[in-house]
């Protein structure tokens, strides 16, 4: 028997090769001599750069930012130095997981730093990126990403508009003659985990504010912010693209990139899954199994589970999801090709907790799973 895992990471908890690892130690202890091969995935928010970096033998690269708060910190970001790509991650610099719960305010968040991560693959030479901006702490439109990049984002006095997504609503004009010209050399790829317009009821603030913590206010707020700002957009660029699909990615990271970086906007599990080579790896498998941290009804709009079991029902292979926890809509993942979902969790338990013991729940869980089947043969 052939097994191929092919899992996310589970957000704050696990990166993807340590749940790959926890799955099949759960599977050997019923299918010992069964084959397994192991290839961590992402769609383009925590992960990306590790699982590139791995799949193409390049490296990583630190360099000091501003984390969504402003405190300067270490991100690092791969580099496949044989064909100059930089693979860098929205995550490691601008990521939810750097703030504490308490802190979680997508009105002061900023996505500066993702800007200098960029700044600084482009000093070094690369000019073709590949940008992951899921997991992002951030809901201000790329605006400060912009900012670290050169452009100029003033209120009608003329003062330089504040971080976040709450500043956004005081802006009065955009100057983008200091943008670094080194952009215009570019090829930017970036790897959206969603396909959210940028404003409206599926937009940024609405769908993916409460996670960054936004209030009902907060959202009402931010919503009315990235459409002043996609306003300004519009007659800069003479287009209107609020209603691209990834537009809403990253707090509207995706509708800078866009507008005024010229990059194209593409699924993040499509481009990993490539660079990867999972399709090939799937060849001669009797089963797939994959998963994340949450599976709910977003992850049908291009997350890794559903870009895994798209290629393996391509080759007729079942598909086994796993999840640390089922949200709202979960079950229309089995629609989309998954054979069957797991959650992780054997009970109730503070998050803290929960979180500590995501690999023991996985690895019992796998084994769990790996008996029934047993049953079967």
């Amino acid at each position: 028997m052939k097994i191929v895992i092919a899992p996310d990471s589970f957000k704050e908890s696990l990166g993807a090769p340590a749940v790959a690892r926890a799955i099949e130690a759960g599977f050997r202890q019923v299918f010992a001599d069964a084959e397994y091969l192991l290839i961590p995935v992402a769609d383009g928010g925590e992960g990306t750069a590790e699982t590139l970096v791995a799949a193409t033998g390049g490296y990583l690269i630190s360099t000091a930012v501003h984390d969504p708060l402003g405190k300067v910190i270490e991100a690092s970001y791969g580099v496949d130095g044989k064909n100059k790509i930089a693979y860098i991650e929205m995550a490691a610099a601008s990521g939810l997981e750097l703030i504490l719960r308490g802190q979680r305010n997508p009105l002061f968040t900023g996505s500066y730093g993702t800007g200098e991560m960029i700044l600084d693959a482009l000093r070094r030479g690369f000019r073709h990126l590949i940008l992951g901006i899921g997991g992002s702490a951030t809901n201000d439109g790329g605006a400060g990403m912009l900012q670290a990049l050169g452009m100029g984002l003033f209120d009608a006095n003329g003062t330089v508009i504040a971080p976040g997504g709450g500043c956004l609503g005081e802006l009065a004009k955009i100057d983008t003659s200091g943008l670094v010209p080194e952009l215009k050399e570019c090829r930017i790829q970036v790897a959206c985990d969603v396909n959210n317009p940028l404003t409206g009821e599926r937009g940024a603030s609405a769908v993916f504010g409460p996670q960054k913590g936004a209030t009902p206010a907060m959202v009402e707020k931010l919503d009315r912010n990235l459409t002043h700002w996609a306003d300004f957009i519009e007659r800069e660029i003479q287009r209107d693209v609020r209603n691209v699909a990834g537009a809403g990615a990253a707090g509207g990271m995706g509708v800078a990139l866009l507008a005024f970086l010229g990059a194209e906007l593409q699924s993040g599990s499509d481009i990993v899954l490539q660079t990867v080579q999972l399709e090939q790896a799937m060849e001669g498998a009797d089963l797939v199994i994959t998963g994340e941290g949450r599976i709910d009804g977003q992850s049908i709009a291009g997350k890794t589970p559903i870009g895994v079991t798209r290629l393996a029902n391509q080759k007729g292979i079942p598909v086994i999801a796993m999840a640390g926890c089922l949200g709202e809509g979960a079950e229309l993942v089995l629609n989309h090709g998954v054979t069957a979902l797991f959650p992780i969790l054997p009970g109730l338990g503070s998050l803290e907790d929960t979180l500590v013991a995501a690999e023991e729940n996985l690895r019992a869980t796998a084994r769990n799973i790996a008996a029934t089947l047993n049953i079967r043969s």
